[in-house]
C-alpha cells in the first residue's frame, strides 16, 4: 500500500516582540552587523519581506524557544529552517549576536550559556581573513548568509542553505561541495512539535554513481535513484511541470541537485514530515493553506528491493514481484508465499565463456548503483566492449539518455528494479551463451514464420479489396451515394490544418505531452492567439480508430453542457486525425486523486466535482437531444477547469440510444475494468444503468482518494465497492473517507458513500437513473436501503473454505479495455 499522505507540516508561531533597543537589530532591516544582537522578541526580515528571522515556540502550549526562519505573509508562520533544533532555550532570554570573527553565536542572557553557534557547522578557521564589511543578512529566498564583503553573495563565511532541517526550498543545493567541505541531508522534526531530528533522513550516497535515499534510522527505505540526463532514475513522473525544473550538477568541486522554480508567483517547498513523506507542497491563497502537489513515494513498488536481486516490481500486476526474463526465483517457496526478498537466481550460470552477451530490458528502473563505474566521455559501444573484458561486469547501460551517451556499469548484483513504462531505460544485463541462443532461435521462428505469413496475407489482402471494391460500386449503384445519408461523417467543428497543430504543440513534442488513453496520446499547444488548447492524437497503435474518432467528434460537437468538455475543432490529413479541445489546467480527477501529482482536494470541492459529473450524465441520459451512454466513466475521463468545476470527456466508446430503447446488447464489450457494471462485463448488456454504476464506483473513489482497480482489502481480499458494502454492513462507513477531509460533515460523507452504493447495486433495476441521484444529491429526503453490489465477494475471516462465489461471472464476450496512463 502507498503510504500514508503527509499532513500539512505548518508549525504555530508564538513571539513575544520587545522594543528595540541600541546596538539591536531594526524589525525593518534584512541585516545583522559585527556586534549587533537580536533578542527574542525583535526580528530580521527579508527585504522582500517573504520571510521572517526570530525566537519562536512550535506551539502556543510549548515553553521551548528556537531561533528560526518562517513565511511572514503568505503562509505565515511556516517554518522552514531551525538554528538550534536540538537545543531549545527554556526561557525568553535568547540573544544572536554577530561577531567580529564573522560567527553567528545564539546565547541565553539569562545565565551567559552558549547555545549555538555557526563556528561547529561552519566552513570559516582562524586563518581566514575577515574584513570590516562582514554582515548577516536574511535574503529572499530564505537562506541566512554571512557575507564577508556585504555585497559580495558569493563571498560568503557562512549560509543557513548548507546546514537544512526538514524542507528543501528552490535554489537550495543537496548534495556535496568538496571545495567548502559541505554535505547536505536532509532530516524529518522528531513531531509537528518538536523540530529535533527524527528518524528520516533524506541523502545523497556517493559511492559509485551518486544517487538519492531515503532512510529510517539504518533502514534504506527508497530510492530515488541517480541523475540519467533527463530525471532521477526511479521518478514515476516525467510529466512536464510549469512550475518548477530539476538540475543536476557534476565536477570536480561539486556534486548537487536543485529545483529551480519556473512560475515565480508559486509559492512551494519540499518537507519531509516526522512521518517520513517527502512531498512537495504549493501555497494556496484563495484557501489559504498548503496542498500536496506531488509525493516522492507513490506505490508499493517505492520499497526498495521489495523484489530482491534480479527481481522486477510491476505495480500493474499481481503479485507485484516477478523475476527477470532468464532468471527465477531463489526460494520458490517463499516468493509463493509474497516473501521476494531473497530475490531471483539465473537459469543458467555465468562462465565468462565464449558466446556470453547482453540482452536488453528496456522501460526499467535501473538498479542501485553504489559500487559501479561510470565514464561521461566514452560512447554505448565502447562500454558495451568494456564491460564485455571484465568477467565480473554484470550489466551496462547509457549514462545519459538524452545524449545516448556515457557509460555506466555494474559489478555486483543488481537489485531495485522495476517496471516504469513512461520513464524507465534500457538495461544491457549480461547473460550465459545458452541464455542468448534461446533469443537467437526465436529470431528465427519468427523470420519462418513471417516467410510463410506474408505472402499468405498479401493474397488475403488483394482478395479483400477485390471484394470491397465491387461492394462497393454495386452499392454506389443502388443508393446513388444519397447525401441525405452522409450525417454520420459530417462534422459540425472547425477544421484546422495539420500545419497549425504542429506549431502549437512544437511538433507534438514530449514536453508537451500531457497523457495518453485508449485513442492516443493528448498535446498540450498554444494557438498564434494565445489560446491554450489540448490535441489528442489518434495513434497508430491505439486499440481505437475510425468509428471512435467521429463517436467523439459528432457527439460533443452536438452537445453543449457546462459539465461536459468543449471540443474546438478537428483535424483529418491522411493517416493523422485529431481533435482539438479547451485546455484543462488542473488536468484530469485520476492525476489529483491518485497519481504522483496527488494533492489535497477539500471536501466542498469534491463534492462540487461529484455534483458536477451527476449533473453532466443527468444531461446526457435525458436532457440532451442525443441520448448519450458514456460506457467508459472514470476519473480519468473526468477533466477539471481552473475552478475545478468537472467535464465528463472521451466520447470514443458512447452509444446513441432511440427514443423508445432501454438497453441493448454488444458482442464487443469495451471499457474500463473496475468501472464496468456486471451486466455489462459479463453479457454485454448496457443501458444508462451502466453508467449509474460506473458513477457509484466513481463516488467512493473520490470519497476515499483509493482506486477500486488497485484497493485490495487484505483482510477480506475485498475491492473498494465491496469494502465500502463491508463497513457500511457494520456501521462504520466513515472509515472509508479520505483522512485529509478535516473540514466535512459526518452527515454529508455517509450520503453520499449511501448513494454510490445504491448506484453499484447488482441488479440494474435496482440502481437508481440520474434523475433520481441528482435528486438525491440535493436533498435530505431518506434513502432507501441498498442491496449488494455488484462483483462483491464474501469472504469470511476464518478461511477460504468460506468463500462465496462472485455475484457474476465474465462471459466469454470479446473484450476491450481502455486504460490511461498518464506521464
Amino acid at each position: 500500500m502507498p503510504p500514508a499522505e503527509p499532513q500539512t507540516p505548518t508549525t504555530k508561531i508564538s513571539r513575544r516582540f520587545t522594543t528595540s533597543s541600541p546596538g539591536s537589530a531594526s524589525s525593518a532591516s534584512n541585516t545583522l552587523s559585527i556586534n549587533q544582537t537580536i533578542r527574542d522578541g525583535e526580528t530580521i526580515v527579508s527585504s522582500q519581506q517573504s520571510f521572517e528571522l526570530g525566537f519562536f515556540s512550535p506551539s502556543n502550549t510549548s515553553l521551548n524557544r528556537y531561533l528560526g526562519i518562517w513565511y511572514k505573509q503568505l503562509a505565515t508562520g511556516t517554518v522552514v529552517w531551525v538554528a538550534n533544533r536540538e537545543t531549545p532555550i527554556r526561557n525568553t532570554s535568547g540573544e544572536l549576536t554577530l561577531t567580529p570573527g564573522g560567527l553567528l553565536v545564539l546565547h541565553d542572557s539569562s545565565n551567559g550559556q552558549i547555545i549555538w553557534s555557526s563556528s561547529s557547522n561552519s566552513t570559516f578557521s582562524s586563518t581566514t581573513k575577515i574584513g570590516n564589511n562582514v554582515v548577516a543578512r536574511l535574503m529572499d529566498d530564505s537562506n541566512f548568509m554571512v557575507i564577508r564583503d556585504g555585497d559580495n553573495q558569493d563571498d560568503y563565511i557562512w549560509q543557513s542553505f548548507d546546514h537544512p532541517g526538514n524542507t528543501l526550498m528552490p535554489v537550495m543545493k543537496f548534495g556535496r561541495n568538496l571545495k567548502r567541505g559541505v554535505v547536505t541531508n536532509y532530516t524529518s522534526w522528531k513531531s509537528d512539535e518538536d523540530p529535533s531530528q527524527g528518524e528520516f533522513m533524506i541523502y545523497m550516497d556517493f559511492n559509485g554513481l551518486p544517487q538519492i535515499f531515503q532512510k529510517k534510522g539504518d533502514v534504506i527505505q527508497y530510492r530515488l535513484g541517480s541523475w540519467n540526463g533527463v530525471q532521477y532514475t526511479g521518478s514515476t513522473n516525467n510529466h512536464p511541470n510549469p512550475t518548477y525544473r530539476n538540475w543536476y550538477y557534476m565536477d570536480a568541486n561539486e556534486v548537487s541537485a536543485v529545483f529551480e522554480l519556473i512560475n515565480r508567483s508559486v509559492l512551494t517547498k519540499l518537507t519531509l514530515t516526522p512521518e517520513g513523506n517527502m512531498g512537495q507542497w504549493n501555497w494556496n491563497s484563495r484557501t489559504r493553506g498548503w496542498f500536496l502537489y506531488s509525493s516522492m513515494t507513490t506505490d508499493s513498488c517505492e520499497r526498495y528491493a521489495l523484489c530482491g536481486v534480479y527481481g522486477v516490481c510491476d505495480i500493474a500486476q499481481s503479485p507485484n514481484c516477478g523475476c527477470l526474463r532468464g532468471f527465477t526465483p531463489k526460494r520458490p517457496g517463499q516468493w509463493e508465499m509474497a516473501d521476494w526478498s531473497n530475490g531471483c537466481e539465473r537459469e543458467i550460470a555465468l562462465d565468462c565463456g565464449v558466446g556470453e552477451g547482453f540482452r536488453r530490458y528496456s522501460f526499467v528502473k535501473v538498479p542501485d548503483t553504489r559500487g559501479s563505474w561510470f565514464d561521461r566521455n566514452i560512447s554505448l559501444e565502447e562500454c558495451r566492449m568494456k564491460c564485455s573484458s571484465q568477467c565480473n561486469c554484470t550489466a551496462y547501460a547509457a549514462l545519459d539518455i538524452k545524449k545516448g551517451s556515457g557509460c555506466l556499469i555494474w559489478f555486483n548484483e543488481l537489485a531495485d528494479m522495476r517496471t516504469l513504462p513512461n520513464n524507465g531505460q534500457d538495461i544491457y544485463i549480461r547473460m550465459s551463451a545458452a541464455e542468448l541462443e534461446k533469443d537467437k532461435k526465436g529470431s528465427r521462428s519468427k523470420k519462418k514464420l513471417w516467410a510463410i505469413l506474408i505472402p499468405v496475407s498479401l493474397g488475403l489482402l488483394i482478395l479483400c479489396l477485390i471484394i470491397i471494391m465491387k461492394t462497393k460500386k454495386k452499392k454506389f449503384k443502388a443508393q446513388g451515394r444519397s447525401d441525405s445519408n452522409a450525417e454520420k461523417d459530417d462534422f459540425d467543428l472547425p477544421l484546422f490544418s495539420l500545419s497549425t497543430l504542429i506549431v502549437a504543440t512544437d511538433n507534438f513534442s514530449m514536453n508537451n505531452k500531457l497523457g495518453e488513453g485508449g485513442f492516443g496520446p493528448v498535446y498540450k499547444g498554444f494557438l498564434e492567439n494565445g489560446v491554450e488548447i489540448a490535441v489528442k492524437r489518434l495513434s497508430t497503435a491505439s486499440t481505437q480508430g475510425d468509428e471512435e474518432f467521429k463517436n467523439e467528434a459528432i457527439f460533443i460537437s452536438k452537445l453543449q453542457h457546462r459539465n461536459l468538455v468543449k471540443i474546438l475543432g478537428y483535424c483529418a490529413k491522411g493517416t493523422e486525425k485529431l481533435l482539438v479541445y479547451e485546455f484543462m489546467p488542473n488536468s484530469s480527477l485520476d492525476l489529483l486523486l491518485f497519481e504522483g501529482t496527488k494533492r489535497i482536494i477539500t471536501w466542498s470541492q469534491r463534492f462540487h466535482i461529484i455534483n458536477g459529473i451527476a449533473r453532466g450524465l443527468l444531461y446526457l441520459h435525458q436532457d440532451s437531444h442525443l441520448r448519450i451512454i458514456h460506457r467508459d466513466l472514470k476519473a480519468a475521463n473526468i477533466l477539471l477547469d481552473h475552478e475545478m468545476n468537472p467535464k465528463i470527456s472521451d466520447f470514443g466508446l458512447a452509444r446513441r440510444f432511440g427514443g423508445n430503447e432501454t438497453e441493448t446488447n454488444t458482442i464487443r464489450v469495451v471499457g474500463t475494468y473496475g468501472y464496468m457494471a456486471p451486466e455489462y462485463a459479463g453479457d454485454g448488456i448496457f443501458s444508462t444503468k451502466s453508467d449509474v454504476f460506473s458513477f457509484g464506483v466513481l463516488v467512493l473513489e473520490i470519497i476515499s482518494g483509493k482506486k477500486n482497480r488497485q484497493f485490495l482489502c487484505e483482510t477480506y481480499n475485498h475491492n473498494l465497492v465491496g469494502h465500502a458494502w463491508r463497513l457500511y454492513k457494520e456501521g462504520k462507513s466513515l472509515e472509508l473517507a479520505d483522512k485529509s477531509l478535516i473540514e466535512s460533515s459526518d452527515m454529508q460523507v455517509l450520503r453520499l458513500i449511501h448513494i454510490a452504493l445504491l448506484c453499484v447495486q447488482h441488479n440494474p433495476e435496482d440502481r437508481p437513473d440520474m434523475s433520481m441521484v441528482v435528486l438525491m444529491l440535493s436533498s435530505d429526503r431518506r434513502l432507501p436501503e441498498p442491496k449488494q453490489p455488484g462483483f462483491y465477494i464474501e469472504v469470511d475471516k476464518f478461511g477460504p473454505e468460506n468463500t462465496s462465489s462472485m455475484q457474476t461471472q465474465i462471459s466469454d464476450s470479446y473484450v476491450t479495455f481502455t486504460h490511461v496512463a498518464p506521464k
